[in-house]
């Protein structure tokens, strides 16, 4: 009798979860790298050399904005890899990882296109986002944070967060605060004016996190351990909801009521109530593996993965 009523209870559930197909996709011109989501825009990050703007209410391209090509190890010309990309009042900022040495190219957009950053400057930088229009925070490889400003090209400050190298960073809603992530599952809360860590949350990844979210109190990470983490800020406590397959990336709703993990080798992702931990839904469609998830509100999302489109979702 206990048998039967577990396996209806597995059945009620399964059927409850809802399957959501995409809402409608929008085709790029290259693989997205990063992606960000400025008023009705979606700015995406392409490895063809430029980023381009999307308004998703009228489902257009609004422009593209190139930076120049490389020249590769064969001596061929090609184009340079966009790895990060931020907006804010119109004014763009683009990161790429293709400078000779394998450093680090930084230009910002502002009418015209201004290089801070050249390999010579040997800055190994993966990611990078506007604090305010003067200053941006950035993510080295050797899990290095620093604030640079603009006007004067220097860093405020540069701190190392740990030996293990970076993967990921989110800032809160304010621009305040920033969580980092690294090979070592621990996450690093930093104060983003100081760069001081004002919070070590660990116990939940025991491998790398790959991705980041932060929202309100509540910070999600996605672990190479197929974990999917959930920290409360305030009280640094957390769970997991277990995957079973490398988790590439998540995302927390506006208001923190949901989360999303990509969980399995089909590059579906699914989205839970973040205080129970049950299911709500399995978006299904991606193609390839997931490097951005993005809620625009409750119940809209975008995605971005390892090819040429980017894809959208509603949830009921």
């Amino acid at each position: 009798m206990r048998l039967l009523s577990t396996i209806l209870l597995s059945t009620v559930m399964l059927f409850s979860v809802e399957i959501v197909k995409p809402e409608y996709q929008i085709d790029i011109n290259g693989t997205a790298k990063d992606m960000v989501l400025r008023g009705d825009n979606l700015i995406v990050a392409t490895d063809m050399g430029h980023i381009e703007i999307f308004d998703y209410k009228r489902r257009e391209k609004l422009k593209e904005i190139s930076i120049p090509d490389i020249k590769d190890f064969m001596g061929d010309t090609v184009p340079a890899r966009v790895m990060s990309v931020d907006e804010i009042d119109g004014k763009y900022l683009l990161l790429s990882d293709s400078g000779k040495g394998g450093y680090s190219n930084l230009f910002i957009y502002d009418k015209n296109l201004t290089q801070i950053f050249s390999p010579d400057d040997k800055r190994s930088i993966i990611k990078a986002r506007f604090i305010d229009r003067d200053h941006i925070l950035l993510g080295y490889l050797s899990d290095e944070v620093s604030l640079l400003d603009l006007k004067t090209k220097r860093e405020l400050y540069r701190k190392q967060l740990s030996e293990s190298k970076f993967s990921d960073f989110a800032l809160n809603g304010d621009r305040s605060r920033a969580v980092f992530s690294c090979e070592s599952g621990v996450l690093s809360v930093i104060d983003v004016k100081s760069g001081e860590v004002i919070r070590e949350l660990k116990g939940q990844n025991v491998d790398n996190v790959y991705r980041v979210d932060f929202k309100g109190d509540y910070i999600s990470g996605a672990g190479q351990d197929r974990r999917g983490s959930i920290y409360n800020l305030k009280t640094a406590k957390g769970d997991y909801i277990q995957g079973n397959f490398l988790i590439y990336s998540t995302a927390l709703s506006p208001d923190a009521k949901r989360v999303a993990f990509s969980m399995d080798e089909k590059n579906n992702i699914y989205i839970y109530n973040r205080e129970t931990k049950s299911d709500i839904a399995i978006l299904k469609g991606q193609k390839s593996t997931l490097n951005v998830i993005i809620f625009r509100d409750e119940k809209h999302l975008f995605s971005a993965s390892d090819d040429n489109t980017i894809m959208a979702w509603r949830l009921d």
